[in-house]
């Protein structure tokens, strides 16, 4: 029996991981400066999250939601404490789109509106209400698209009010980085118009969190820049550092009853335990508050490479783009031992490194960057292939 030809894969089989670095079946050592699409948030086998997990599995690794667990009490108030949304409720699930599935039904049911709207270059999950709301027109089939879902423009003011002053949408669903999209962001001032056409207007605003949230961009949620409260916010990726774990935070003012949302492995005892190592280690490592120093250091060097252009994102979640697609770009870099990610523009490479990468390793990245330019350039490949 065979594996679904879902993935493209690189010829790489690996076979370990420590901090920054991967290893593979030879031997070989890789820089992770894509950290499995942003999900290894503290490190691959962080010695606190590696010991959380196995001292959880030693007791209790799984039971369902009919009985309490003290350790899933426990991560809740860690992600509130850190997050510092301490009157939100917590739901957990496994996964980035299973979160934003409950969050646009929990929205839905709350406003008895069904009318969702997404952005243009957005990314919310391939599960069907999440995908209805992402744009990525190669991953649909007339089956996805929904009457009930309207893309706008990021950062068009006019557009979205005239949808919103309707009152017909039951809810608005953005990220707090554009991932996928291509490292685009909703600028502060939209996001708090945003935030208080939604109030005025009966709607729902869930920021989806999933990749740029943890700390990613110096605060827990990207979001938090702007000041603003939105009503719902979902999580996933980086919270678990590898283990599968999502989760929505939810404002008091919804009234969720008992079997309104439901995970059958939402919120197991190891997931949590993983979730509450992430905690600790971003706190008793301060590396949210190193994030603004490791950017400027990384932006820095970034904008001395001459083939660099429109550096785009926010902290530890950056995109620059060459004269080269991207696919090139990242098989040379790996060549020259760096993982790095692509997103919807062709020419651009995304990098989510993990949250403790040292300033010499991106040191180390860098030099292998103009490395690989530099042998594209001597290869003589045109700056569209």
């Amino acid at each position: 029996m065979n594996l679904l030809n879902t993935y493209k894969r690189y010829p790489i089989q690996l076979v370990k991981g420590k901090g920054s670095w991967l290893i593979d079946q030879n031997n070989q050592k890789y820089l992770d400066l894509y950290g499995g699409h942003g999900v290894i948030s503290i490190g691959h086998q962080n010695t606190t999250w590696l010991n959380a997990v196995q001292q959880q599995m030693s007791q209790l690794s799984f039971y369902s939601n009919v009985v309490h667990f003290d350790i899933q009490e426990k991560a809740a108030m860690r992600l509130k404490e850190i997050s510092g949304y301490q009157n939100h409720q917590v739901f957990f699930c496994n996964s980035g789109t299973e979160a934003n599935e409950h969050a646009l039904k929990l929205a839905q049911d709350f406003t008895m509106r069904s009318t969702i709207v997404s952005f243009k270059g957005s990314f919310h999950g391939r599960s069907h209400a999440s995908l209805s709301c992402t744009d990525l027109p190669h991953l649909h089939n007339p089956s996805h698209q929904s009457a009930a879902t309207i893309q706008c423009e990021l950062n068009d003011f006019d557009q979205i009010e005239s949808v919103l002053v309707t009152k017909k949408v039951a809810a608005v669903i953005i990220e707090g980085i554009q991932g996928v999209g291509g490292l685009d962001a909703p600028t502060i001032t939209f996001l708090q118009y945003l935030s208080q056409l939604c109030d005025e207007n009966g709607t729902i605003l869930i920021l989806d969190e999933v990749q740029s949230g943890c700390g990613r961009t110096g605060k827990y949620f990207a979001h938090q820049h702007a000041g603003i409260t939105p009503d719902i916010i979902t999580m996933a990726k980086g919270i678990g550092n590898g283990f599968p774990v999502g989760a929505i935070l939810v404002n008091p003012f919804f009234n969720v009853q008992p079997g309104q949302l439901g995970s059958t492995f939402g919120g197991n005892p190891l997931a949590c335990a993983a979730v509450c190592a992430v905690v600790e280690e971003l706190q008793n490592n301060n590396w949210m508050k190193q994030v603004e120093d490791k950017t400027a250091f990384l932006g820095a060097e970034l904008l001395l490479i001459e083939d660099i252009k429109n550096v785009t994102g926010k902290g530890l979640m950056i995109g620059f783009e060459t004269d080269y697609p991207s696919h090139i770009v990242l098989k040379e870099l790996l060549d020259n031992g760096v993982f790095a990610g692509s997103s919807s523009k062709p020419n651009q490479i995304r990098i989510l490194p993990s949250l403790s990468i040292s300033h010499q390793e991106i040191e180390m990245f860098i030099k292998a960057l103009k490395k690989s330019i530099n042998i594209i350039k001597s290869k003589s490949y045109e700056a569209v292939c």
